[in-house]
Protein backbone atom coordinates (compact mmCIF):
# COMPACT_ATOMS: atom_id res chain seq x y z
CA UNK A 1 0.00 0.00 0.00
CA UNK A 2 2.58 2.67 0.59
CA UNK A 3 4.47 1.64 -2.53
CA UNK A 4 1.27 2.21 -4.21
CA UNK A 5 0.79 5.88 -2.57
CA UNK A 6 3.91 6.57 -3.52
CA UNK A 7 4.01 5.86 -6.84
CA UNK A 8 0.55 7.66 -6.93
CA UNK A 9 2.57 10.66 -5.52
CA UNK A 10 5.29 10.57 -8.21
CA UNK A 11 3.13 10.20 -10.92
CA UNK A 12 1.37 13.50 -9.55
CA UNK A 13 4.52 15.15 -9.50
CA UNK A 14 5.41 14.07 -13.19
CA UNK A 15 2.53 15.58 -14.41
CA UNK A 16 2.64 18.84 -12.45
CA UNK A 17 6.38 18.93 -13.67
CA UNK A 18 5.87 18.18 -17.58
CA UNK A 19 3.89 21.15 -18.68
CA UNK A 20 6.29 23.64 -16.62
CA UNK A 21 9.44 21.68 -18.70
CA UNK A 22 7.45 22.25 -21.95
CA UNK A 23 6.73 25.76 -20.61
CA UNK A 24 10.37 26.58 -20.22
CA UNK A 25 11.91 24.34 -23.58
CA UNK A 26 9.36 26.77 -25.47
CA UNK A 27 10.56 29.77 -23.83
CA UNK A 28 13.70 28.76 -24.75
CA UNK A 29 12.60 28.38 -28.58
CA UNK A 30 11.01 31.64 -28.84
CA UNK A 31 14.44 32.99 -27.05
CA UNK A 32 16.63 31.38 -29.92
CA UNK A 33 13.91 32.98 -32.67
CA UNK A 34 14.34 36.21 -31.25
CA UNK A 35 17.78 36.19 -31.30
CA UNK A 36 17.76 34.99 -35.16
CA UNK A 37 15.55 37.86 -35.91
CA UNK A 38 17.81 40.46 -34.01
CA UNK A 39 20.50 38.65 -36.16
CA UNK A 40 18.89 39.27 -39.27
CA UNK A 41 18.11 43.26 -38.29
CA UNK A 42 22.01 43.59 -37.71
CA UNK A 43 22.62 42.12 -41.21
CA UNK A 44 20.10 44.47 -42.33
CA UNK A 45 21.60 47.20 -41.15
CA UNK A 46 24.91 46.49 -42.10
CA UNK A 47 23.33 46.04 -45.71
CA UNK A 48 22.05 49.73 -45.66
CA UNK A 49 25.18 51.13 -44.23
CA UNK A 50 26.59 49.30 -47.32
CA UNK A 51 24.89 50.08 -50.24
CA UNK A 52 22.58 53.14 -49.26
CA UNK A 53 19.50 51.33 -48.65
CA UNK A 54 17.64 48.15 -47.34
CA UNK A 55 17.93 44.46 -48.82
CA UNK A 56 16.44 44.64 -52.44
CA UNK A 57 13.23 42.81 -53.00
CA UNK A 58 14.34 41.15 -55.91
CA UNK A 59 11.72 40.47 -58.91
CA UNK A 60 9.70 37.08 -58.23
CA UNK A 61 9.06 33.83 -57.72
CA UNK A 62 10.74 32.56 -61.40
CA UNK A 63 14.31 33.97 -60.06
CA UNK A 64 16.90 33.27 -57.46
CA UNK A 65 20.35 35.42 -56.14
CA UNK A 66 22.69 35.92 -58.89
CA UNK A 67 26.03 37.34 -57.69
CA UNK A 68 27.10 39.25 -60.63
CA UNK A 69 24.07 41.38 -60.47
CA UNK A 70 25.22 43.62 -57.52
CA UNK A 71 22.60 44.77 -54.81
CA UNK A 72 19.75 47.10 -56.30
CA UNK A 73 16.94 46.51 -58.76
CA UNK A 74 18.94 44.58 -61.40
CA UNK A 75 19.13 41.60 -58.14
CA UNK A 76 16.80 39.17 -59.47
CA UNK A 77 17.38 37.37 -55.88
CA UNK A 78 15.26 38.76 -52.87
CA UNK A 79 15.84 40.12 -49.61
CA UNK A 80 17.36 36.84 -47.89
CA UNK A 81 19.58 36.38 -50.68
CA UNK A 82 20.86 40.06 -50.47
CA UNK A 83 21.81 39.37 -46.88
CA UNK A 84 23.80 36.31 -47.05
CA UNK A 85 27.03 38.17 -47.11
CA UNK A 86 25.71 39.57 -43.76
CA UNK A 87 24.60 36.50 -42.19
CA UNK A 88 28.36 35.12 -42.65
CA UNK A 89 27.46 33.50 -45.68
CA UNK A 90 29.42 34.88 -48.38
CA UNK A 91 30.27 31.43 -49.62
CA UNK A 92 26.72 30.26 -50.38
CA UNK A 93 25.82 33.94 -51.89
CA UNK A 94 28.77 33.36 -54.25
CA UNK A 95 28.75 29.78 -55.09
CA UNK A 96 28.01 30.31 -58.53
CA UNK A 97 30.71 33.04 -59.28
CA UNK A 98 33.11 31.56 -62.21
CA UNK A 99 30.64 29.66 -63.18
CA UNK A 100 28.70 29.49 -66.69
CA UNK A 101 26.38 27.41 -68.46
CA UNK A 102 24.70 24.23 -67.06
CA UNK A 103 28.02 23.93 -64.13
CA UNK A 104 26.16 27.91 -63.18
CA UNK A 105 22.58 26.35 -63.41
CA UNK A 106 24.19 23.28 -61.28
CA UNK A 107 25.29 25.67 -58.50
CA UNK A 108 22.19 27.20 -58.32
CA UNK A 109 20.38 24.53 -57.37
CA UNK A 110 22.75 23.67 -54.72
CA UNK A 111 22.43 27.29 -53.43
CA UNK A 112 18.31 26.69 -53.29
CA UNK A 113 19.13 23.43 -51.36
CA UNK A 114 21.08 24.76 -49.03
CA UNK A 115 19.17 25.81 -45.95
CA UNK A 116 20.84 28.42 -43.39
CA UNK A 117 19.82 28.11 -39.81
CA UNK A 118 18.97 31.55 -39.05
CA UNK A 119 15.93 31.28 -41.14
CA UNK A 120 14.48 28.74 -39.00
CA UNK A 121 12.21 29.19 -36.08
CA UNK A 122 13.00 26.58 -33.56
CA UNK A 123 9.56 26.44 -32.36
CA UNK A 124 8.31 25.13 -36.10
CA UNK A 125 10.56 22.98 -37.49
CA UNK A 126 14.37 21.42 -37.85
CA UNK A 127 16.51 23.24 -40.18
CA UNK A 128 16.43 21.24 -43.61
CA UNK A 129 15.84 21.17 -47.07
CA UNK A 130 12.05 20.72 -47.76
CA UNK A 131 9.76 20.02 -50.88
CA UNK A 132 9.01 22.40 -53.48
CA UNK A 133 7.17 22.78 -56.11
CA UNK A 134 9.50 24.17 -58.59
CA UNK A 135 11.70 21.15 -58.12
CA UNK A 136 10.08 20.00 -61.57
CA UNK A 137 9.50 24.00 -62.67
CA UNK A 138 12.60 25.48 -61.52
CA UNK A 139 13.55 29.29 -61.49
CA UNK A 140 15.03 30.69 -64.72
CA UNK A 141 18.66 30.90 -63.54
CA UNK A 142 18.46 27.09 -62.48
CA UNK A 143 18.78 23.73 -63.14
CA UNK A 144 15.95 21.73 -61.42
CA UNK A 145 16.26 20.48 -57.86
CA UNK A 146 15.27 18.02 -55.28
CA UNK A 147 14.38 20.15 -52.25
CA UNK A 148 14.78 23.50 -51.28
CA UNK A 149 15.98 26.03 -48.34
CA UNK A 150 13.46 27.60 -46.76
CA UNK A 151 12.46 30.56 -44.17
CA UNK A 152 10.21 30.91 -41.35
CA UNK A 153 10.94 34.58 -41.39
CA UNK A 154 9.38 37.16 -44.00
CA UNK A 155 9.81 40.70 -44.42
CA UNK A 156 7.15 43.59 -45.07
CA UNK A 157 5.32 44.48 -47.55
CA UNK A 158 3.29 46.75 -46.29
CA UNK A 159 -0.24 47.01 -45.33
CA UNK A 160 -1.72 46.23 -48.58
CA UNK A 161 -0.70 43.07 -51.14
CA UNK A 162 1.78 44.66 -53.94
CA UNK A 163 3.31 41.75 -56.47
CA UNK A 164 5.43 42.10 -59.36
CA UNK A 165 2.63 42.77 -61.35
CA UNK A 166 0.81 45.45 -59.18
CA UNK A 167 -0.18 48.90 -60.52
CA UNK A 168 -0.16 48.35 -64.46
CA UNK A 169 2.88 46.43 -64.71
CA UNK A 170 3.49 43.99 -67.12
CA UNK A 171 5.13 41.45 -65.21
CA UNK A 172 3.10 38.16 -63.42
CA UNK A 173 4.07 36.91 -60.34
CA UNK A 174 6.96 35.16 -61.62
CA UNK A 175 8.52 38.82 -62.60
CA UNK A 176 10.25 39.80 -65.96
CA UNK A 177 10.48 36.81 -68.41
CA UNK A 178 14.35 37.19 -68.59
CA UNK A 179 17.32 39.32 -67.61
CA UNK A 180 16.70 41.87 -70.66
CA UNK A 181 13.22 41.95 -70.23
CA UNK A 182 13.94 43.35 -66.23
CA UNK A 183 16.53 45.94 -68.08
CA UNK A 184 14.52 47.07 -71.13
CA UNK A 185 11.37 47.79 -68.59
CA UNK A 186 12.74 49.91 -65.25
CA UNK A 187 9.85 51.47 -65.83
CA UNK A 188 7.31 48.48 -64.08
CA UNK A 189 9.82 48.63 -61.53
CA UNK A 190 8.47 52.29 -60.71
CA UNK A 191 4.58 51.25 -60.93
CA UNK A 192 5.56 48.51 -58.56
CA UNK A 193 7.05 51.26 -55.70
CA UNK A 194 4.29 53.74 -56.52
CA UNK A 195 2.10 51.57 -54.65
CA UNK A 196 4.23 49.75 -52.39
CA UNK A 197 4.05 50.67 -48.70
CA UNK A 198 6.19 48.87 -47.15
CA UNK A 199 9.95 47.72 -46.46
CA UNK A 200 10.81 44.77 -49.05
CA UNK A 201 8.72 44.43 -52.64
CA UNK A 202 9.48 43.40 -56.37
CA UNK A 203 12.62 45.99 -57.60
CA UNK A 204 12.22 47.38 -53.90
CA UNK A 205 15.50 49.48 -52.58
CA UNK A 206 14.14 51.80 -49.81
CA UNK A 207 16.42 54.05 -48.22
CA UNK A 208 16.18 55.51 -44.27
CA UNK A 209 15.05 58.07 -45.81
CA UNK A 210 11.85 56.82 -47.40
CA UNK A 211 10.77 55.43 -43.92
CA UNK A 212 9.08 58.70 -43.17
CA UNK A 213 7.14 57.14 -39.72
CA UNK A 214 10.61 56.15 -38.30
CA UNK A 215 12.49 53.23 -38.47
CA UNK A 216 11.39 52.04 -34.49
CA UNK A 217 7.32 52.57 -35.72
CA UNK A 218 8.49 50.28 -39.25
CA UNK A 219 8.35 45.99 -39.37
CA UNK A 220 11.15 45.46 -41.35
CA UNK A 221 11.07 41.24 -41.17
CA UNK A 222 8.54 39.07 -38.67
CA UNK A 223 7.96 35.49 -38.60
CA UNK A 224 5.11 34.45 -40.82
CA UNK A 225 2.13 32.70 -40.60
CA UNK A 226 2.38 29.02 -41.72
CA UNK A 227 -0.34 25.98 -41.13
CA UNK A 228 0.90 23.28 -39.11
CA UNK A 229 -0.17 20.45 -41.55
CA UNK A 230 2.05 21.94 -44.22
CA UNK A 231 5.35 22.38 -42.31
CA UNK A 232 7.38 20.26 -43.79
CA UNK A 233 5.49 19.30 -47.21
CA UNK A 234 6.03 22.37 -49.27
CA UNK A 235 2.75 22.63 -50.34
CA UNK A 236 1.05 25.59 -48.61
CA UNK A 237 1.17 28.64 -51.32
CA UNK A 238 3.15 30.45 -48.59
CA UNK A 239 6.04 28.02 -47.77
CA UNK A 240 5.79 25.93 -51.52
CA UNK A 241 9.27 27.53 -53.31
CA UNK A 242 12.74 28.27 -51.78
CA UNK A 243 13.71 31.12 -49.86
CA UNK A 244 16.43 32.62 -52.57
CA UNK A 245 13.68 33.65 -54.37
CA UNK A 246 12.42 37.08 -55.63
CA UNK A 247 9.46 39.10 -53.74
CA UNK A 248 6.98 36.54 -52.85
CA UNK A 249 4.66 35.44 -50.63
CA UNK A 250 7.43 32.36 -49.13
CA UNK A 251 9.43 35.45 -48.02
CA UNK A 252 7.25 38.98 -47.65
CA UNK A 253 3.86 38.88 -46.01
CA UNK A 254 2.06 42.08 -45.07
CA UNK A 255 0.01 44.17 -41.67
CA UNK A 256 -3.19 45.46 -42.88
CA UNK A 257 -6.59 45.05 -41.56
CA UNK A 258 -7.48 42.39 -44.16
CA UNK A 259 -4.55 40.09 -42.78
CA UNK A 260 -4.94 39.78 -39.41
CA UNK A 261 -1.80 37.87 -37.44
CA UNK A 262 -2.09 34.27 -36.03
CA UNK A 263 -0.53 31.14 -34.39
CA UNK A 264 -0.23 28.52 -36.75
CA UNK A 265 -3.13 26.50 -36.88
CA UNK A 266 -4.66 23.39 -38.69
CA UNK A 267 -6.93 23.89 -41.39
CA UNK A 268 -6.98 27.42 -41.49
CA UNK A 269 -4.34 28.95 -44.34
CA UNK A 270 -3.52 32.78 -43.89
CA UNK A 271 -0.53 32.75 -46.32
CA UNK A 272 -0.58 36.33 -46.56
CA UNK A 273 -0.16 37.13 -42.95
CA UNK A 274 2.52 37.41 -39.95
CA UNK A 275 2.25 35.06 -37.16
CA UNK A 276 4.46 31.86 -35.39
CA UNK A 277 4.68 29.31 -33.70
CA UNK A 278 4.16 30.62 -30.49
CA UNK A 279 1.35 31.25 -28.17
CA UNK A 280 0.22 34.29 -27.63
CA UNK A 281 2.22 36.31 -30.10
CA UNK A 282 4.88 36.39 -33.01
CA UNK A 283 8.25 38.26 -32.96
CA UNK A 284 9.49 41.17 -35.68
CA UNK A 285 12.32 43.06 -35.92
CA UNK A 286 11.97 46.59 -36.73
CA UNK A 287 14.09 48.98 -39.10
CA UNK A 288 15.73 49.92 -35.90
CA UNK A 289 16.85 46.59 -35.23
CA UNK A 290 15.19 46.31 -31.97
CA UNK A 291 13.30 43.27 -31.63
CA UNK A 292 9.55 42.83 -30.19
CA UNK A 293 7.06 40.03 -29.34
CA UNK A 294 3.58 41.48 -31.22
CA UNK A 295 0.42 40.28 -29.63
CA UNK A 296 -2.08 38.33 -31.87
CA UNK A 297 -4.81 40.44 -30.46
CA UNK A 298 -2.82 43.52 -31.48
CA UNK A 299 -4.98 46.20 -32.87
CA UNK A 300 -5.29 45.31 -36.80
CA UNK A 301 -5.14 49.25 -37.59
CA UNK A 302 -2.33 49.66 -35.26
CA UNK A 303 -0.48 46.42 -36.99
CA UNK A 304 -1.43 48.35 -40.13
CA UNK A 305 0.17 51.35 -39.63
CA UNK A 306 3.91 49.77 -38.16
CA UNK A 307 3.72 47.97 -41.80
CA UNK A 308 3.40 51.08 -43.85
CA UNK A 309 6.17 53.43 -43.75
CA UNK A 310 5.04 56.05 -44.98
CA UNK A 311 1.08 56.59 -43.52
CA UNK A 312 2.10 59.60 -40.85
CA UNK A 313 0.27 57.54 -38.24
CA UNK A 314 1.19 58.01 -34.33
CA UNK A 315 1.25 54.12 -32.99
CA UNK A 316 -0.24 54.07 -29.25
CA UNK A 317 1.89 51.46 -28.10
CA UNK A 318 -0.65 49.86 -25.13
CA UNK A 319 -3.12 48.79 -28.20
CA UNK A 320 -0.25 46.22 -29.41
Amino acid sequence: MELLVVIAIIGILIALLLPAVQSAREAARRLQCANHLKQIGLASLNHEQAHGFFPAGGWGYYWVGDPDRGFDWKQPGGWIYNLLPYLEQQALHDVQLGRSGTERMDAAAQMIATPVRTMYCPSRRAVDAYPSWQSSDPPNNSDPFTKAAKSDYAANGGDTYTWAGSNGSTFDGGGPSSYADAESSPGNFAKIAAVATGIVYCGSRVTVAQIRDGCSNTYLVGEKYLSPDYYTTGTDNGDNENCYIGSNIDICRWGGTDYPPAQDQSGYPNYYAFGSAHPGGFNVVFCDGSVRSIGYSVDLAVHSYLANRTDGKAVDESRL
